[in-house]
């Protein structure tokens, strides 16, 4: 076999059963969602990957010795294209990933899958379809394409070929200008979560120090209470205020200098009466921050 007549082999392979998987791709998506869409990341219909999966896998099987038979059982195809797309998948799907940041497909719903890139369903299935393709579907094209010669076959196969190479720098072009959008929406969105953060910090502290001021303003007798709670606080500052005997009061006047552990300015209220200051009218706080 001369080198283009490999080439021009190895190429059918491969948009063929880069088609074929592009149509399963196509149907299983049709029964879940009924609806029809494009599954493969390309824009014409081929999926690359099962392309790839069944180029390796003829190329396995015709380096394996055979049995007497001269075929290869179903069992070891099986396995071997078990395994070998299994492998192809994982790898490209981490490769997407990395490339683009992008997941392409995700299987982490799946009862068992491995970081949501294969999973063991798909891996049956993987088994199964090389079993078909190599005994069933893949004698008969082997057939035609001899028979066709390569008077027919290379143009074809280069026709091809230029349109699948035109659809690759066409669909990586859009891989690579949606994942830059997504980047930067990302960092749109972490700007005005930064923006709004700082905003929220400065009202938060505004509020910090409005709280601050009713807080004083209610401890000095300035602020009447409006609800139980606070009415019953008031009460006891009353009782607080009022129950300081003659002793603790020398022991405030003669060292005008005190400083506690805690709550300074409470010792104000310790030293002076209570003020008759203008009182605002019981309003809840939120009426009257405004």
């Amino acid at each position: 076999m001369t080198p283009t007549e490999f080439a021009v082999k190895t190429l059918y392979w491969f948009f063929l059963y880069g088609f074929i998987g592009w149509g399963v791709e196509v149907v299983y998506a049709a029964v879940k969602t009924h609806k029809l869409v494009n599954r493969g990341f390309l824009c014409g219909p081929i999926c690359p990957i099962y392309g790839f999966g069944m180029v390796g896998l003829i190329y396995s099987v015709s380096l394996i010795p055979m049995p007497d038979s001269g075929s290869m059982s179903a069992v070891a195809i099986f396995f071997i294209g078990m395994i070998l797309t299994t492998a192809i998948e994982l790898v490209g799907g981490w490769a997407l990933f990395k490339i683009y940041h992008i997941r392409w497909w995700d299987y982490s719903n799946c009862k068992y899958q491995l970081n949501g890139r294969v999973c063991l369903t798909n891996t049956f299935f993987f088994g199964l379809g090389s079993v078909l393709l190599c005994h069933v579907v893949n004698p008969p094209i082997m057939a035609w394409l001899f028979r066709v010669g390569p008077a027919y076959t290379i143009p074809v196969a280069s026709f091809i070929s230029g349109l699948y190479l035109m659809d690759i720098t066409l669909s990586v072009r859009s891989a690579i200008q949606l994942s830059n959008r997504l980047d930067k929406l990302h960092q749109l969105r972490q700007e005005v979560k930064d923006h709004l953060s700082q905003a929220a910090a400065q009202l938060q502290q505004q509020y910090e120090e409005r709280l601050e001021e009713r807080t004083d303003n209610f401890m000095n007798g300035l602020e009447d209470a409006y609800d139980d709670f606070m009415r019953e606080r008031k009460l006891r500052l009353a009782q607080l205020k009022g129950s300081a005997d003659f002793f603790e009061r020398r022991l405030l006047r003669s060292h005008p200098g005190l400083r506690p552990k805690r709550g300074g300015k409470l010792l104000n209220l310790l030293r002076e009466k209570r003020p008759s200051g203008k009182k605002n009218g019981g309003n809840p706080p939120a009426a009257n921050a405004q």
